[in-house]
């Protein structure tokens, strides 16, 4: 009973690990697994070849250790004990003469190819380093155990191309050099060129061959990222694997696709902008001829006016400045431009630049993507300050102002077209709602993105980042 309540106890104790705690613990080792993984296709492709590769070589390396070099290492150990054990049967046999004795060295050098010399009765040195790979030693030291008997000595360390061998009798010690080739498979070096040749071929041409199907998913890529900035994509066409060229003819339709859609949009705007134009024309001219002398007119060519402002900016909006081509632009001297256009307007501006200015982006639609974020700052600030910096990847722009901010809530709420806040500073009154709209779209359609944030000088700051 009482057992079975510490039992009982043992389970609902938190000492003891829960299903879910016992299996988290591999996950985490296989997450932080993959965190160490290459993350690059090439990288990881590489991987995957050339794993089982190594993996293959290693195994062969082990079976072929085990089994080839022990059995063949075996052998050649048994051949000479065998011989080792014969020369001193021979010499107990014999009366222990010197005359015996040369006659059994001379034996050994001429029939069997062992160095055998028979010194005085002395002490065995003692056991020496064993070697790193003891395949020799453990083979050699296990075939004189069991055929001779006797106590020995062996050096398998020492000089290179020789084996040493001592073993003590009641009389004598008898000392053996043999050659390193009759007691151990000496062709290992054959053996590991082979191994680490093959992995060096299968490996380049892994190498080789992963490089020529990865560059054509590169250049997709490339092109991609290319179009998306809005910039011409020179000289690309389908190349690689037949998947690769799969996706890279349905992204050539898709662009297809998006210029003739951007076109068919253009030309219609162009024809919409035309006609209400050449409408608001006659309106301006009726006024004119009408006179400017009754509050009534000057009302409706106030009227006229704003309608002609509000006109340009959807069509601005509608339009996106998506048909023109980017090219290297000076960001710096763009910069200076838009402060002496804000000084033409009585607002204190200062600039800076800091990095290479000369960026690749659409130059009239980047400049009105500025122009939006510096003409918001007038509006609702008095001191402004325009910063630029290029760094390896990026463009960042700041617009900072002192005027009254926009609160954190609803910094996402002005990007969206024709919205005006109560107390916020999206556009004046006189606005369209649609200034910051056009700036982010110019920015997103370069890649990048504009965001709004709380400025050093109390205001707001506008930030442009756009890769470069």
């Amino acid at each position: 009973m009482m057992l079975t309540r510490s039992a009982a106890w043992l389970k609902t104790s938190r000492f003891t690990p829960s299903w879910r705690e016992i299996l988290a613990v591999p996950g985490r080792g296989l997450s932080a697994l993959g965190d160490r993984m290459p993350k690059g296709l090439y990288a990881r492709s590489l991987l995957i070849i050339i794993t089982p590769i190594v993996i293959l070589q290693a195994v062969l390396a082990y079976v072929f250790m085990e089994k080839h070099w022990q059995s063949v290492t075996a052998r050649l150990s048994a051949a000479t004990t065998k011989d080792i054990a014969a020369i001193i049967e021979l010499y107990q046999q014999f009366p222990h003469d010197p005359q015996t004795k040369q006659k059994l060295e001379r034996i050994a050098q001429d029939k069997l190819a062992l160095s055998v010399e028979f010194r005085p009765l002395e002490d065995l040195p003692p056991a020496g380093p064993k070697p790193f790979f003891s395949i020799l030693d453990q083979a050699l030291s296990d075939e004189i155990t069991q055929r001779i008997a006797r106590p020995f000595w062996i050096d398998t360390v020492g000089r290179s191309d020789l084996v040493e061998i001592r073993i003590k009798l009641e009389d004598t010690v008898v000392r053996v050099f043999a050659r390193r080739n009759q007691t151990y498979a000496s062709n290992s070096h054959i053996f590991l060129v082979w191994m680490v040749g093959s992995s060096l071929i299968l490996m380049t041409v892994a190498v080789l061959f992963l490089r020529n199907q990865i560059r054509p998913i590169q250049q997709l890529a490339t092109a991609a990222e290319a179009f998306g900035k809005g910039r011409d994509v020179a000289n690309f066409r389908p190349r690689g694997a037949r998947e690769v060229r799969q996706a890279a003819s349905a992204f050539i339709e898709m662009r297809r696709r998006v210029e003739r859609a951007i076109e068919q949009r253009t030309t219609m705007l162009n024809g919409v902008s035309h006609d209400l134009r050449t409408i608001l024309t006659r309106f301006k001219l009726s006024l004119a001829l009408m006179g400017e002398d009754n509050a009534e007119t000057q009302d409706l060519i106030k009227d006229v006016d704003e309608m002609s402002r509000m006109l340009e900016a959807y069509l601005a909006f509608a339009r996106g400045d998506a048909v023109e081509q980017a090219s290297a632009t000076d960001i710096a001297q763009l910069l200076e431009e838009l402060r002496a256009d804000a000084q033409r307007h009585g607002h204190e501006t200062r600039v800076s630049f800091h990095g290479d200015p000369r960026v690749t982006v659409r130059p009239d639609a980047f400049k009105r993507c500025l122009a939006n974020l510096v003409s918001n700052a007038q509006r609702f600030g008095d001191d402004i300050v325009i910063s630029g910096l290029r760094e390896t990847r990026y463009l960042t722009v700041h617009v900072d102002d002192d005027g009254p901010g926009v609160p954190e809530s609803q910094r996402e709420e002005v990007f969206k077209p024709f919205v005006r806040l109560d107390e916020g500073r999206n556009q004046d009154h006189a606005g369209t709602g649609l200034g910051l709209a056009i700036a982010r779209d110019i920015a997103r359609g370069h890649g990048g993105d504009v965001v709004l944030a709380r400025s050093p000088l109390g205001g707001l700051r506008a930030s442009v980042r756009v890769p470069v």
